[in-house]
């Protein structure tokens, strides 16, 4: 997808009410607050760059990439009543998305459909291992290995964590 982004026509992106309602934003994104609370620049970012992590919110970052407002201008949202049902039924409490990219030369990719995301808590046991590594990721970014590793050895351990001291837990984060 990345090497054919200047051959998109258009982008639709099929949601709920609610976030059509909430994240939806046409127009000029004023800050991080704006970017992070907008569907269309979290699926431009991953569609140009792969992924979308904290820093891709920033001003900087934003300005030095054109290419994720031109894609932005180039998304359709559309509400899927089922979607915003779903969405609102307490037994299912889903939150589903699909999108479809539509080329120039009139092909386009699948439909892609998502009802639960990860983290979702019907995608809890999928969601766990990802959180716990991002978790020991950015761990790694302020600590030793073995600094981290006590760390996440007893965030891991519950009955342990449990009788742990506040201070001598807050005292594990002292850089």
């Amino acid at each position: 997808m990345r090497n054919r982004l200047h051959e998109i026509d258009r982008i639709v992106i099929t949601t709920h009410e609610s976030a059509i309602r909430i994240i939806s934003k046409v127009g000029p994104l004023a800050n991080a607050a704006d970017r992070d609370h907008c569907i269309q620049y979290m699926t431009a970012v991953p569609l140009a760059f792969g992924n979308l992590v904290a820093e891709y919110y920033e001003d900087e970052f934003h300005k030095a990439h054109p290419i994720i407002d031109v894609l932005r201008d180039k998304m359709v949202i559309v509400e899927d009543p089922r979607f915003t049902r779903e969405y609102l039924e307490a037994d299912k409490r889903s939150i589903a998305n699909a999108i479809q990219v539509f080329f120039k030369d009139g092909t386009s990719t699948e439909n892609v459909l998502v009802e639960y995301p990860i983290g979702h808590r019907r995608r809890r046991a999928e969601g766990i291992p990802l959180l716990e590594e991002k978790f020991k990721t950015n761990l790694l970014t302020r600590f030793t290995g073995q600094r981290s590793e006590e760390i996440l050895a007893l965030c891991k351990d519950q009955q342990t964590l449990e009788t742990t001291p506040v201070n001598r837990f807050i005292d594990l984060f002292v850089i």
